[in-house]
């Protein structure tokens, strides 16, 4: 069975016709030609197709189209505004926080929704003092993106950028 759709993707609006069983992950790529999402394991073991939907983190190979036609999606090509990449993205330049770069925009995507978490007081399963207001240590910073892997072992320098951003 088909469905159409209409998608809210980048502060874009997608008109799509999907079967009900499609990934988010297939719609983004196959149909909308918005290759920044990776298809990693294709099990949401990886991460590398994580994106932003209504700014929270989700893994976009076990989410259903059908699922988020009211719900605002960022991926990796929105991220930056007017041409000016977003302050993490800088980071991670400036941090050497990729190598390959294939699990980079889901790397991306996680982090800034990780940090809204944080921000909003979301524990982690480190988080020793469930009262005080959070803290982004590194150990912080690896438990919340321990989601998302990379083959590569750029794991320094992830963690570096978004300790860079984070409040």
């Amino acid at each position: 069975m088909t469905v159409e759709l209409r998608l809210s993707i980048n502060d874009g609006t997608y008109p799509v016709t999907v079967d009900t069983r499609e990934t988010l992950l297939d719609t983004l790529r196959e149909r909308l030609d918005l290759t920044g999402t990776k298809k990693g394991c294709d099990h949401g073991q990886c991460g590398a197709c994580t994106v932003l939907a209504d700014g929270r983190r989700v893994k976009s190979c076990l989410t259903l189209t059908v699922t988020v036609d009211d719900r605002a999606i960022t991926t990796v090509e929105g991220l930056a505004r007017d041409g000016v990449p977003h302050p993490l993205q800088r980071a991670f330049i400036e941090h050497d926080a990729f190598q390959c770069g294939y699990c980079t925009s889901g790397q991306l995507c996680s982090a800034i929704g990780m940090l809204a978490e944080a921000a909003d007081g979301w524990p982690s399963a480190v988080t020793e003092d469930l009262t005080a207001a959070p803290g982004l240590d590194d150990a912080e910073i690896r438990e919340r993106m321990s989601g998302n892997l990379c083959r590569c072992g750029a794991y320094p320098g992830i963690v570096a950028a978004i300790r860079q951003v984070a409040p």
